[in-house]
């Protein structure tokens, strides 16, 4: 099998409340609903199936909802019942996702915006290369525990300059 470089596809976030989510995730970052919020059954549906395939059979329903950035990569949010937001969301030591990047040249006025709507700055904006290249980033957080941090430039951009 040939080893070439696979393209990003699409990222899911599970969120306490999938309308609170869209409307922060679209008015914030600007993302767009490509199928609006549905349900979907412990059911012999196909997606049931795959659902079930993936959970198990410990579930009896979730909503989802799917939007998409402005280079096309999905976003799918995912509503559970029982929702549990974890004492700590950033155990960053744990093998695992802990953080998605976004990339915005306004940092600054995103990150506002971002705390307009009720989440969290979790650092100071920094620069890669202080009094050398422009390139700043930050960790965020949304409203709903979902760290993700924001770079100014593109990720090959910032870390072809070789080492920090």
């Amino acid at each position: 099998m040939l080893t070439y470089p696979r393209s990003f596809s699409h990222i899911g976030l599970s969120v306490p409340n999938l309308e609170e989510a869209i409307k922060f995730y679209t008015e914030v970052l600007g993302w767009y609903v490509i199928m609006e919020p549905s349900d979907v059954e412990n059911d012999d549906t196909a997606i049931g199936q795959m659902c079930r395939d993936v959970f198990g059979n410990d579930w009896d329903q979730f909503r989802i909802a799917h939007l998409a950035t402005g280079d096309k990569i999905g976003v799918e949010l995912f509503e559970f019942p029982k929702n549990e937001q974890p004492e700590n969301n950033f155990e960053y030591w744990k093998t695992g996702l802990f953080h998605f990047c976004i990339q915005d040249p306004h940092i600054e006025q995103l990150v506002e915006k971002i705390l307009a709507y009720g989440g969290k700055q979790r650092m100071p904006i920094r620069e890669y290369y202080p009094n050398d290249k422009p390139y700043k980033m930050v960790y965020v957080e949304d409203p709903f525990g979902n760290i993700f941090e924001i770079y100014t430039h593109s990720y090959e951009l910032t870390y072809s300059q070789g080492a920090y």
